[in-house]
């Protein structure tokens, strides 16, 4: 098991890192202050392992939204494609019903491991009004329960300029498609 804790050098140079994502893409997060969301992810020593789980993995975590009820800043992946964690089946359920050719883990668990969630339909969607994604990938995005129990799962990628909503065997996967992770902070 990881330890979920940076050490101080490591928190210094994450919050350098998506200091410096955060100016270059302002369009994502008009009216926010980067002050105050660090001192959120300062005072969340959990949050700021995950943000850097995504970030290890190729993430590019960016602020895209705030709650002014929770208070909480929402950040999603932001990597042009799907972030360095493919060919994972969607649940645990899909990748232990594969009999042969299983791959390394599964997007729900990486994402639980991660501590982090897969984006939604609702989120994906929101994502592609703030840039062009998933171009050439595609992300598994949470599947709706209905779905699930028939032995499917739900992805979403872009292509001609239009946001597609696709289905597919759970225990599939691809080189092409990994998953999109969104944290509250």
């Amino acid at each position: 098991m990881k330890n979920k804790q940076l050490t101080p050098e490591q928190s210094k140079s994450l919050l350098e890192v998506l200091k410096t994502r955060f100016e270059k893409n302002m369009n994502r997060h008009k009216d926010l202050k980067w002050e105050n969301i660090q001192a959120k992810l300062e005072a969340t020593p959990k949050k700021l392992w995950s943000l850097n789980e995504m970030e290890e993995t190729e993430g590019e975590p960016d602020v895209v939204d705030y709650d002014k009820k929770t208070d909480e800043y929402f950040f999603f992946d932001c990597s042009p494609e799907s972030p360095k964690r493919r060919s994972l089946c969607y649940d645990y359920p899909a990748w232990e019903s594969r009999k042969a050719n299983k791959p390394e883990s599964n997007a729900v668990d990486k994402a639980n491991e991660m501590g982090i969630e897969l984006l939604t339909e609702e989120q994906y969607r929101y994502l592609q009004q703030l840039g062009k994604f998933d171009q050439k990938t595609s992300s598994w995005v949470q599947t709706p329960a209905s779905i699930r129990e028939l032995g499917g799962a739900v992805f979403c990628d872009r292509r001609y300029n239009t946001v597609f909503f696709y289905h597919n065997g759970a225990d599939s996967y691809y080189a092409a498609r990994g998953f999109r992770g969104s944290l509250r902070v």
